[in-house]
């Protein structure tokens, strides 16, 4: 009666549909699939997809890998991506490393450096992107505009 069930094999995972993380949903650390997902909520940390849309109403606070990414919300922190579209009601705070190809549409508001790149993981664009010598140059000249005056000329 009960006692000849079979064993049942393991579902196989299905991959087809997209992940959704909602408004009211909050992530704090990395975050790690290879699938798609779209973000509504907020991202504090790191995030490695193969596409993702950033939602109007989405936050990502840390570095994103993808393939395709798609950003109408806010996101702040290096992305390295083939494809990247940063729509008209983007707030992008961090430099953008794409291989492929780059849209943005008139509105979006970037602050950051933008590179076509032959990588398209972080590490490997971090060597090529070197920020930090581009950043400590600019903190330089800034420094000797606000130091004392230089000495042209002296008898």
């Amino acid at each position: 009666m009960f006692g000849n069930k079979k064993p049942s094999a393991p579902r196989p995972l299905n991959d087809s549909g997209r992940s959704q993380i909602s408004e009211t949903f909050s992530l704090e650390g990395t975050l790690r699939t290879s699938g798609a997902i779209d973000i509504a909520g907020l991202i504090k940390g790191a995030v490695y997809t193969n596409d993702i849309v950033i939602k109007e109403t989405g936050s990502i606070l840390g570095p994103v890998e993808t393939d395709k990414i798609e950003i109408y919300g806010h996101l702040e922190g290096k992305v390295v991506a083939r494809t990247i579209i940063i729509g008209s009601t983007a707030v992008v705070k961090g430099d953008i490393l794409f291989s492929e190809t780059l849209k943005t549409e008139e509105g979006a508001d970037i602050n950051g450096y933008l590179k076509k790149t032959e990588s398209t993981s972080l590490e490997a664009a971090q060597d090529e992107f070197k920020l930090d010598s581009i950043e400590a140059k600019e903190k330089d000249k800034e420094k000797s505009k606000k130091g004392r005056p230089k000495i042209v000329a002296s008898n």
